[in-house]
């Protein structure tokens, strides 16, 4: 069910705007169909969601083709015409770069980009966002970005570093399929981030866009000798961006405007 300042919203008064099997539509229909409430303050935030949600997926599908590789942190990647690599593998924007520039650069040149799966899913946000929000108002609410996994997550991104229990998994969410047996000479995959796709696909950064057997059996081909727990994808559990509190922000509101972030100094090396 879907709620807007209280009162429930039918699907009839809305799904019109939107194009029959659109994201969007569909994201509407599960959510009206849920024993879960899901509320909303006002129309807005509700549109919001559906669109940010919309461009995760479609910033999903446009990384997968990009060309970005794969690559754990101490060998990752960047352009330095956009990015400070850091010891630590990040990467860090360029003072007098602007942050929509940076972002961009990422889809339009990916071979020059190597990351692991978590930045990938940040990279994603970032340019869903980028979509969504006016370019100023983009670049306004992210001055300084540093792109590494969960570890300097912008406070407006923070609640996507965190998966949490949920009452549906929906287009757009964060999921993780875990490989509790991993051989540990490969322990970066102990599992693979995805974002939840149309059609009963995922998007994985190193895997690609696929089924979840096909990921399942990507994992298990990487488990320690003797295992006997197959891999698998976590249930009832997503990580989400607060949308309420992004559109709050979109909006300009003093309270919400963030702090100039400068990742510094970075963190010590990896070693190895």
């Amino acid at each position: 069910m879907i709620t807007v300042s209280g009162s429930t919203l039918p699907l009839s008064d809305i799904a019109g705007e939107y194009p029959e099997n659109s994201v969007e539509r569909q994201l509407l229909e599960q959510m009206s169909k849920s024993e879960e409430t899901y509320r909303y303050d006002t129309l807005n935030q509700l549109k919001f969601e559906l669109s940010l949600r919309r461009e995760i997926v479609n910033a999903a599908r446009q990384l997968n083709g990009s060309g970005m590789k794969f690559a754990v942190f101490h060998k990752s990647e960047c352009n330095p015409d956009y990015w400070e690599r850091s010891g630590n593998g990040g990467f860090l924007l360029k003072e007098g770069v602007k942050p929509s520039d940076a972002i961009r650069d990422i889809f339009q040149n990916g071979r020059k980009y190597a990351t692991e799966c978590a930045t990938a899913m940040v990279i994603v946000y970032y340019k869903a966002l980028l979509e969504v929000l006016p370019e100023e108002t983009f670049n306004r609410l992210f001055p300084s970005i540093y792109l590494m996994n969960w570890h300097r997550l912008d406070p407006l991104l923070r609640e996507t570093g965190a998966p949490k229990p949920v009452a549906d998994i929906l287009l757009g969410d964060r999921c993780y399929f875990i490989n509790p047996e991993v051989d540990p000479e490969v322990s970066e995959l102990q599992g693979e981030n995805v974002i939840i796709l149309p059609g009963g696909l995922y998007y994985g950064h190193g895997i690609g866009i696929t089924t979840a057997d096909r990921i399942i059996r990507m994992l298990n081909a990487n488990r320690m000798e003797g295992a006997t727990q197959s891999a698998y994808f976590i249930e009832n559990s997503a990580a989400r961006p607060d949308f309420k509190k992004l559109e709050k922000a979109s909006q300009g509101s003093s309270s919400t405007q963030p702090s100039v972030l400068r990742w510094r100094p970075f963190p010590q090396p990896i070693s190895g």
